[in-house]
């Protein structure tokens, strides 16, 4: 028993920093995605529409996946930033990529179109996936 508390006691406070790392870099890919988008979804989704509401949702968990395998696999704090912030940027040319072969995007978005909101978190879960397991290998 008393190794396991040892080892709690030493490992806690790594996992903190890595956690909290971790979660600011997701709060801030949350931020930034939300800042190139030219809809708030967050806003359209408080007032009923699905599609946000779909289309965020997938925004985060595609951030999340790679972020959570960079810590997963990281070696230190410097490591989870600086693949953090790679998987990051991997994730915001996809929206835009999407955003160019959908043609017209955000208005999709705002008018409710479930379809559009599928595809693009379909694509970025997908781009999530493939990124998540490119930085843990």
């Amino acid at each position: 028993m008393e190794a396991i508390l040892a080892s709690l006691g030493s490992g806690f406070p790594t996992l903190i920093l890595h956690f909290s790392v971790t979660l600011t870099i997701l709060v801030v890919g949350i931020f930034a995605y939300q800042a190139i988008t030219p809809y708030r979804e967050l806003q359209l989704v408080r007032e009923g529409n699905t599609a946000a509401a779909i289309a965020l949702s997938g925004a985060i968990l595609s951030l999340a996946i790679p972020l959570a395998f960079c810590m997963a696999f990281s070696v230190n704090v410097v490591d989870i930033v600086v693949w953090g912030v790679v998987t990051l940027l991997i994730m915001l040319a996809v929206y835009r990529l999407i955003d160019f072969l959908l043609k017209d995007l955000p208005a999709r978005i705002t008018n409710g179109e479930i379809g559009a909101a599928l595809l693009l978190s379909s694509v970025k879960l997908s781009v999530a996936a493939i990124t998540a397991a490119a930085v843990s290998g």
